[in-house]
């Protein structure tokens, strides 16, 4: 178990010292502007200040409220309808086709409609994560669902189990998987939809000190937040992996 773990960490670090080496390379031996590609050195200094300032704790937890704003009410909305969905055909056939369509546009598309209508204030980023997460949650809720064996749910018609008792008792424990799997997707999706948002239309938060920086031409900056944002998605991924293995023991005694 230890020489496997310690075989992944090792794999893990190859890629990234190579990075690491090419990028010292390039900018010591080669002419490339610092304007375009600051050292290492730069972009650690970088990090430094905008640690002391305060400016990075402060522009991450912006960022963060908004994610846990949106993500929560799109957890809500998702599972309730792919619930929902999944439990009733009738409904899948008139939902399913134009939920497939919205589901198809990019959320970077619905930006600038999202600002006019709610303009660049908290809302509109609120808005934009939960368009980009509902999909996601809702779609493998949905699938966890129809994988439900028909049997339980015959034998649940024959008990007289309400709808209500019917997914508590007989879909819940079989769709949790991939209902899990989809609320891990929407957590990553909200993540990206933030700094998408912030990217176009803000003043505050992460994706908006990453904008600022590159009309400031301080690329060490912008390195920092990038690569910030990188790691902070990845330990969201990592915690949230970890609670839903906690949850749902028997599924990662199968793999």
């Amino acid at each position: 178990m230890n020489k496997s773990f310690a075989r992944k960490v090792i794999l893990g670090f190859i890629l990234p010292i190579v990075i690491l080496l090419a990028w010292h390379f390039a900018t010591k031996y080669k002419s490339i502007p610092i304007g375009i590609l600051p050292t290492i050195t730069m972009v650690v200094n970088g990090f430094k200040d905008m640690v002391l300032s305060g400016e990075l704790w402060t522009d991450l937890s912006i960022s963060f409220s908004r994610v846990i704003k949106g993500y929560f009410l799109s957890v809500a909305f998702g599972v309730i309808l792919g619930s929902v969905v999944g439990m009733f055909p009738g409904l899948r056939e008139t939902l399913v086709p134009t939920v497939t369509i919205i589901r198809q546009i990019p959320i970077i598309a619905w930006v600038p409609l999202i600002i006019m209508w709610a303009g660049i204030g908290e809302l509109s980023k609120v808005i934009i994560i939960v368009i980009a997460a509902f999909f996601p949650i809702m779609v493998n809720t949905q699938s966890g669902i129809e994988l439900t064996p028909e049997g339980l749910v015959e034998v649940a018609r024959l008990y007289k189990l309400s709808p209500w008792e019917t997914f508590i008792k007989v879909h819940l424990p079989h769709a949790l998987p991939q209902m899990l799997v989809g609320l891990k997707l929407g957590l990553g999706v909200s993540w990206m939809a933030v700094v998408a948002a912030e990217l176009i239309a803000s003043t505050t938060g992460i994706g908006y000190k990453l904008n600022y920086s590159r009309t400031m031409m301080q690329a060490n900056k912008v390195m920092v937040c990038m690569v910030v944002i990188g790691l902070v998605g990845v330990v969201m991924d990592k915690l949230i992996g970890v609670l839903f293995g906690l949850l749902t023991p028997w599924n990662n005694k199968r793999q």
